[in-house]
């Protein structure tokens, strides 16, 4: 098989792990902290969760460990979409299980979830895992959207977990993925089979985080690739002269990734969606604030420049929020009425005249694109496909009809020329950074040790991410303790809450105070692309706001 010269090099690239994680298990003992319990919505997750609630958080220390010697089988499983990192979880796993006892066993399932469901997998073995090794993607194994939510589906996981006499499953994925595992561990729990599940923190949206976990796995790396051709972006923008750049980035529901490569790259204008809701700006709002920075800048003789619009913005936008939120439950209610519909004249139709008024309302006064943007098929969780509505393109084409207006009536007197970009696949399968490399590896190795401890239902957990891997920590955390409940699909449901940006945390309050410059100035900087040769000062550096978080 012929392979690139980066390929060959990164297979050869040894992960830095934490000292802890360097000694002999026998060496490593449990450290239990406090009893934890959950966001919100207490008592009913705790009536959900009877056997897994309320259970402490952990961490490694060293001292004589007094987890049970045996030969292990662990199952592992690639969940949600695609995040760099993904193989270091598995080959991190891998070498702590065949380091602790070479006759220990790692079966990945195929496909995600449904791996477990059909019991499609695979053995892995040194010359296997050898190929995959600081590499991007989820290929090592595929991924899947199953959710893991019914009794019918843990009693075929079981079943498949009891042919392979599977003492663990490690689950790799993010929000919803891992609330999959709690469930998961639930069940096992109160069937007393002794099953453990183990999570680890994966998205590149960087919303699942808190307290205890300081950022998720591929966040690091993605914003990096976005980065990189943003600044690609503005060094063109700024020897063309002539065009606007609508750049519209991957991150679902928060805005972590527009406002950390807004910190890497310092465009124009960055959209946050938290700050929008936050002020109840509507996308009339919105639009002026657009055309006064594109105005601001013409009067300079400036007649470019750079924006980043976050993929959930749409959904922060308080009028089309509840509009969503509406159509969800719509379209769930409904399904059986709604398929039957033969053309979009008879959805759009069917649609208006159940939505509430107001609803209704905002609904007819988007183009139709959007309009059928907002009807295509739900993700596996309920949710509108964000990424396929391309709010890039509505704000360019609103922007310019806003100034069309004023130049009309003699306030704008530049010119406006938008063009739209999409990054988001680009960043999800990049080979990973140093940083992401050697966290996924910790997160894989880590879960080891929480499997080997008999723990269930906990979050693999690395923290002081700031500074270098030898000084990292490594514990656990109880799911349950992240979770809330929210309305999905016409039912409360327990999820983990989702981090949005905080605007009163360091990198929101730090953008906020350098955006009127960077509106009006091109201050544009040029990140390039990740480094994973030479100083550590360029090679191992972390994201601008894990640096401002614990500076």
């Amino acid at each position: 098989m012929s392979i690139s010269p980066l390929q060959k090099a990164r297979y050869e690239y040894r992960p830095k792990l934490p000292l802890i994680l360097q000694s002999d298990i026998a060496n490593v003992a449990v450290k239990y902290g406090k009893e934890t319990q959950s966001v919100s919505d207490q008592e009913k997750i705790r009536a959900m969760f009877p056997n897994t609630y309320g259970m402490k958080e952990i961490s490694f220390v060293n001292a004589p460990s007094s987890a049970e010697k045996k030969t292990l089988t662990v199952g592992v499983i690639l969940s949600g979409g695609q995040a760099p990192g993904g193989h270091n979880v598995i080959t991190g796993l891998y070498d702590a299980l065949k380091k602790a006892d070479r006759n220990n066993v790692l079966l990945g399932f195929k496909g995600g979830p449904s791996g477990l469901l059909d019991d499609k997998y695979v053995e892995f073995t040194d010359d296997f895992i050898n190929e995959y090794r600081n590499t991007g993607g989820f290929d090592i194994i595929g991924s899947g959207r199953t959710k893991l939510e019914t009794v019918e589906q843990f009693r075929v996981v079981r079943q498949v977990a009891a042919r392979h006499n599977l003492n663990a499953i490690v689950i790799i994925g993010g929000d919803d993925s891992n609330t999959n595992a709690a469930v998961l561990a639930e069940y096992f729990a109160a069937e007393k089979t002794g099953i453990q599940v183990i999570g680890c923190p994966k998205t590149i949206d960087g919303d699942l985080k808190n307290d205890v976990i300081e950022t998720s796995f591929g966040f690091d790396t993605a914003c990096k690739t976005y980065s990189e051709l943003i600044g690609n972006i503005e060094r063109d923008a700024n020897s063309a002269k002539k065009y606007w750049h609508f750049i519209k980035v991957m991150g679902r529901s928060a805005s972590h990734i527009a406002l950390e490569c807004a910190l890497e790259c310092q465009p124009n204008i960055t959209l946050v969606g938290e700050e929008v809701e936050a002020k109840k700006q509507s996308l009339s709002d919105i639009v002026n604030y657009i055309a006064d920075v594109v105005t601001a800048r013409s009067e300079r003789g400036l007649n470019y420049g750079v924006a980043i619009v976050p993929e959930g913005l749409i959904e922060f936008i308080p009028e089309v929020k509840v509009l969503i939120s509406e159509l969800n439950d719509l379209l769930a209610k409904e399904e059986a009425a709604y398929s039957r519909l033969a053309d979009f004249d008879a959805q759009f139709e069917f649609i208006t005249g159940k939505l509430s008024g107001a609803s209704a309302a905002v609904f007819r006064s988007l183009p139709a694109d959007i309009q059928k943007q907002l009807l295509m098929d739900r993700d596996p969780h309920g949710n509108v496909q964000v990424s396929r509505i391309e709010t890039e393109k509505l704000l360019i084409s609103m922007t310019a009809a806003v100034l069309k207006e004023r130049k009309e009536k003699g306030l704008f007197k530049g010119s406006f020329s938008g063009l739209n970009h999409f990054f988001g696949y680009e960043g999800r399968c990049a080979f990973p950074s140093n940083f992401d490399a050697d966290y996924c590896y910790s997160l894989g190795y880590n879960a080891f040790l929480l499997i080997a401890n008999g723990l269930t239902g906990y979050m693999s957990v690395v923290t002081g991410l700031s500074k270098g891997p030898a000084a990292w920590q490594a514990g656990g955390i109880p799911i349950t303790k992240m979770m809330n409940i929210e309305h999905r699909h016409g039912q409360d449901k327990p999820v983990i809450r989702k981090a949005l940006v905080e605007l009163d945390g360091k990198p929101f309050k730090y953008f906020e105070s350098q955006r009127k410059t960077w509106e009006v100035e091109t201050c544009y900087t040029f990140p390039g692309a990740i480094q994973y040769y030479g100083p550590a000062e360029v090679c191992d550096i972390t994201t601008r706001t894990l640096a401002l978080e614990q500076e």
